[in-house]
């Protein structure tokens, strides 16, 4: 069996158009283009904790060594960690830390919630679709019957579109929706690795936290600045 044999331009455009439209349609455009840009970011630079973490070490060690009230603000290169370290400073706060911390988190997760749930919407559609195209393949056999040419064309599309319908829910949107998800675990396990990593270095140097002050929660266990 060659490739031409299971290429079908009407078929294709039934179960990916068809999916498209319904899913823009169910998600708005809004969510959608989220799930492009999230589906774009997979191939492009992941977040880079080691990087991150080397330039936080300045930071660090002028804290360390100059005290947080005369330390000056360094970007790093990521905006949510040059906006936290700079809430650290300004604060001079654990808290506050972890509080920007969250507050950024909370928006990755409700980007990557939108993406995962939008390409799971579009995995649901695309056998639907196929289905679509399969019987409306067969409703265009005439009651009278056709040639044996016409009908071998009629029958190879109607099984196409199902056999793209498939494909495309199980083997393109369904593996994306998982591939973003666990990009996005990643990502939030490897951030707040680092963000541990610099509330430790700088609890002894921050004022001394007062026992009524809770964490959000979410974050982690509460720390103790001495």
């Amino acid at each position: 069996m060659s490739l031409a044999s299971i290429l079908n331009g009407p078929s294709a455009m039934i179960v990916f158009g068809g999916t498209l439209f319904a899913t823009v349609l169910r998600c708005g455009f809004s969510d959608c283009r989220q799930t492009l840009a999230a589906i774009g970011s997979l191939g492009g630079r992941r977040f880079d904790a080691d990087r991150v973490r080397a330039e936080l070490a300045i930071q660090v060690q002028e804290i360390q060594n100059e005290g947080i009230l005369r330390a000056a603000p360094h970007a790093v290169g990521d905006q949510e960690f040059d906006e936290v370290s700079g809430t650290l400073i300004e604060r001079r706060s654990i808290p506050a830390l972890l509080a920007a911390h969250e507050e950024h988190k909370a928006r990755r997760l409700a980007r990557s919630t939108v993406a995962v749930r939008t390409l799971a919407q579009a995995s649901e559609l695309a056998p639907v679709f196929g289905l679509a195209g399969t019987l409306w393949s067969l409703a265009q056999l005439p009651s009278t019957g056709v040639s044996g040419v016409n009908y071998a064309l009629t029958i190879s599309m109607a099984v196409l579109t199902t056999l793209y319908g498939l494909l495309a829910a199980n083997l393109v949107l369904a593996p994306l929706a998982c591939i973003a998800d666990r990009a996005a675990a990643a990502e939030e396990a490897e951030r707040q690795k680092v963000l541990d990593w610099l509330a430790d270095q700088v609890a002894a140097v921050c004022p001394m936290r007062r026992a009524t002050d809770r964490v959000r929660p979410g974050v982690g266990r509460e720390r103790d600045a001495a």
